[in-house]
């Protein structure tokens, strides 16, 4: 991927970056995650701030729910994509087109519209192209995909 690409980033990765429970995913997603921040190429959807919010406790439950708002207030700064009907409209399209949960469809649906050339999911099949749009999965992977050339 050509430096600069953005990247949007599933609900998962963020739930691994705080889960202590799971070191070595913890530690893949938090270096991705760097990455996102340093070069100001992280991507989310109102969708995933919402699952995050609802799920993070589960997940590292020594949070606060104040720790967890000012999290999600952080990731504000990756100027959320609010899911509404476009969203919706392509969502399905993308469900009778690749037999996507509607869930996943909904994802893939706000990082298409926010332009991104990857999305950062082990939820869908690793090196998908969906369009212009990659899949992949952090955990197979490093962030240094980031820099390198297209395959």
């Amino acid at each position: 991927m050509p430096s600069g690409s953005t990247v949007f980033v599933d609900t998962n990765v963020l739930l691994y970056a705080v889960d202590v429970r799971r070191p070595e995913k913890q530690q893949q997603a938090q270096s991705w995650l760097r990455q996102c921040w340093q070069g100001n190429r992280g991507r989310i959807s109102t969708q995933v701030l919402h699952e995050m919010f609802a799920n993070v406790r589960r997940v590292a439950p020594s949070l606060s729910v104040d720790d967890v708002r000012r999290v999600v207030r952080d990731y504000r700064a990756w100027a959320p994509l609010t899911v509404d009907e476009e969203t919706v409209d392509l969502a399905w399209d993308l469900q009778d087109r690749f037999s996507f949960s509607y869930w996943d469809a909904l994802m893939v649906a706000a990082a298409q519209q926010q332009g991104c050339a990857i999305l950062l999911t082990e939820d869908l099949q690793h090196d998908q192209r969906i369009d212009q749009l990659r899949i992949v999965n952090p955990f197979l992977v490093g962030p240094e995909v980031l820099d390198a050339p297209t395959p």
